[in-house]
């Protein structure tokens, strides 16, 4: 029992379950009827049944989780982990509703990399032979395997990776090296002490010539007591900002030889005997696990963003401080402190967080379908699709794992002190979220492969134009759109006299549309023309990225909303209601404007915007928060249909009881079960009872 109790009052009114239930009181649209546009009625339906098993289940309780140390966390991961997949087993659960649950469960484990990057892995480059004595025996998670392919001396720069794999005809094996101490592999979830075997990134070596980097699947924990296999060192890198219950490990390799078979060759392969390299079809076939992940971590920024601003927004809704003079809030008669929520700084602080989580869902489900699109078109021969959503991939991951990770530190910031406190659910999000923005390619050096996709399509375009071969009614790729209407008319002008104009979905597309090419041109002239190095041009290409990558944020929302989003097949979405479709505009419309309102430079220097019209989009941002997206506020983060076990939160909770549970919480601080600290004797007492003496003549010094 803790030491720590307090009284059994309730806060001061209103309460907060009184001021959320008038929140929704103002909701304009169905908010049942935005989850399903979301989710689909399957997956809320899906999600109440997982949620009765996983809420009974002692190994996913999170009663604890912000109270428990490094090695207590990994422990409880492990079990965690364990328990997940017998569930999955004795349930039969479909590979969506095992994904679903482990986002309820939300918490990073030892088999994470498992079922992220090795099974795709061996999914998306192995052979079928390779499929029987791999991948089904890790589908029964009889092999646990990790990815490794980050070394300490090498991340993003993959071609750069030092670790060998060289081919031995006399045995038709390949013998994995680690030649230096930069070339052990880090970073590698499960790998520190989980995992029995690993996707290995290695320099394929045959016939003395160096082929770069390629997959092998390697054995490196024995499949009876778990212990390393002879000429392989691995072990746990240590503590981390966040992401602790993850073993990340290290591991190197002295002359370990694996079999001819370890090479996954869907793609490439080395014939045995002779040693002969067999080269892909086409170099960047490899490209699809990456992609996959990239498209997915889309996915999970949309679900982060989310997830924070839920937390945020319903605090905010709750809390209150000072009176607002001006417009008094009144309770029946009573004047009350004025909700956070109804300050105009808190709502540009939390609502354009709110739209970029709805701008993200239309996107992630646009790359997914786009990946799944391309993976079917490369199968039989087709790979017009792989350069465009390889470079979106990239870029979009850059961009909105940026976003959430600043989002949640802005949501964080926005709930005051006690967003410092673990128990708000925000410390620990931003401290697990924080890897997104480094792994799978650091944030700012893979927009460069957007770029280069980029400046290659403005020059080709350039060059039909040119050739007289050019034929605009055939363009139907997004990007070419707007560089060939940039090329059209360099000077174009927004047409907007009044604030209410730039609601107009085509003028912010050409907003968006013409300040990419803009920048995309002025970077193609640099690098053409004055002949500036490739490093030289690193900021403007970054931020070429940026704006290309917004504008497919931009489009899509707006596509979405309108019903005219591509859908993969055999997928109808249902028709959106007068009211939903409304409030979701205003949505839009505040993603949009509220980027250029606060990064204005780049549309004022394409020359599309002026500074009048500039002033008009700051007023028609405020305008859209104060009126249209303030009374929806609340609808749309409950929208999000995150149960209270999946947020975790005292701040955050549905039924507005915040206090009660925050106060709850710290009761179960472990250092809180004991009056009396321990130490006291030792470190305190000595300086304020030296003497020892005893009774109530001994009272603390106020």
């Amino acid at each position: 029992m803790s030491a720590l109790r307090f009284p059994n009052l309730p806060p001061s009114g209103p309460q907060g379950s009184e001021l959320l239930a008038e929140e929704r009181s103002k909701t304009t649209f169905s908010v049942h009827e935005l989850s399903n546009y979301i989710y689909g009625e399957e997956y809320l339906e899906r999600q109440e049944k997982l949620l009765s098993l996983i809420e009974n289940e002692p190994a996913f309780d999170k009663t604890n989780r912000y109270f428990l140390g490094r090695t207590e966390r990994f422990a409880g991961a492990l079990r965690k982990d364990h328990a997940l997949v017998k569930m999955s087993q004795e349930q039969g659960w479909t590979p969506e509703e095992f994904q679903q649950a482990d986002i309820l469960i939300d918490e990073s484990g030892p088999f994470g990399l498992h079922r992220s990057m090795f099974m795709p892995t061996l999914v998306s480059q192995g052979t079928e032979e390779q499929h029987e004595k791999f991948l089904k025996p890790a589908l029964r998670y009889e092999i646990i395997g990790c990815y490794a392919q980050t070394e300490v001396g090498h991340g993003s720069n993959v071609q750069g990776i030092e670790t060998t794999a060289t081919y031995i005809p006399e045995t038709n094996e390949f013998e994995i090296h680690t030649p230096y101490l930069t070339a052990c592999k880090w970073w590698i979830g499960g790998l520190g002490k989980a995992a029995n075997h690993a996707v290995v990134m290695a320099r394929l070596i045959t016939a003395g010539k160096d082929y770069g980097p390629h997959a092998f699947v390697v054995p490196i924990r024995s499949m009876e007591d778990h212990t390393l296999l002879p000429g392989v060192m691995a072990g746990d890198i240590g503590p981390k900002f966040g992401f602790n219950t993850t073993d990340n490990g290290t591991i190197w390799f002295d002359h370990y030889r694996v079999p001819h078979i370890s090479l996954l060759a869907k793609y490439s392969k080395v014939k045995p005997g002779t040693g002969e390299y067999i080269t892909p079809p086409n170099a960047k076939l490899s490209y699809g696990t990456m992609v996959l992940v990239r498209a997915t971590l889309v996915g999970y920024a949309r679900i982060t963003l989310a997830k924070a601003v839920t937390i945020a927004t319903r605090y905010s809704a709750i809390r209150r401080q000072f009176v607002d003079k001006d417009s008094p809030k009144k309770v029946g008669k009573m004047i009350v402190e004025t909700p956070v929520l109804d300050y105009s700084m808190q709502q540009y602080r939390l609502f354009p967080i709110i739209a970029a989580a709805y701008a993200c869902h239309f996107t992630s489900k646009e790359m997914m379908r786009l990946y799944y699109l391309n993976i079917k078109e490369m199968a039989s021969g087709n790979f017009s699709l792989l350069a465009d959503v390889h470079a979106s991939s990239s870029g979009l991951k850059s961009l909105t794992t940026t976003m959430a990770a600043a989002a949640i530190e802005e949501c964080r910031r926005a709930c005051g002190g006690h967003g410092f406190s673990s128990f708000s659910g925000l410390p620990l999000m931003l401290q697990d979220y924080s890897p997104n923005v480094t792994w799978e390619g650091d944030n700012y050096m893979i927009t460069q492969q957007t770029g280069r996709y980029l400046f290659k399509s403005f020059r080709e375009l350039v060059a039909k134009r040119a050739s007289g071969k050019f034929n605009a009614s055939a363009i139907t790729n997004p990007t070419l759109g707007y560089l060939s209407t940039y090329l059209d008319n360099p000077e174009l002008k927004c047409p907007a006299t009044t604030p209410a104009q730039f609601s107009n979905p085509e003028i912010q597309l050409a907003a968006y549309g013409h300040r990419a090419a803009h920048m995309v041109a002025e970077i193609v002239h640099a690098l053409d023309v004055e002949k500036r190095s490739w490093n030289s041009m690193l900021v403007e290409i970054y931020n070429a990225s940026v704006a290309h990558c917004q504008f497919i944020l931009v489009q899509n929302f707006i596509l979405g909303i309108r019903g005219d989003m591509p859908q993969p097949e055999g997928v109808t979405l249902p028709e959106l209601s007068s009211t939903l479709k409304t409030a979701l505009t205003d949505l839009s419309d505040l993603f949009a404007l509220h980027q250029i309102h606060k990064q204005p430079g780049e549309f004022l220097t394409s020359g599309y915007l002026d500074g009048k019209q500039l002033s008009m989009i700051g007023k028609a941002v405020m305008d859209l928060m104060e009126h249209k997206i303030r009374p929806n506020a609340i609808g749309l983060v409950d929208a999000f249909a995150f149960p209270d076990y999946y947020l975790n939160s005292a701040l955050g909770r549905f039924d507005g009881k915040v206090y009660e549970a925050y106060t709850e919480m710290a009761t179960r601080e472990p250092i809180n079960q004991t009056e009396v600290v321990q130490g006291y004797e030792k470190y305190i007492k000595p300086f304020t009872n030296p003497l020892g003496k005893q009774g109530k003549t001994i009272q603390a010094r106020l």
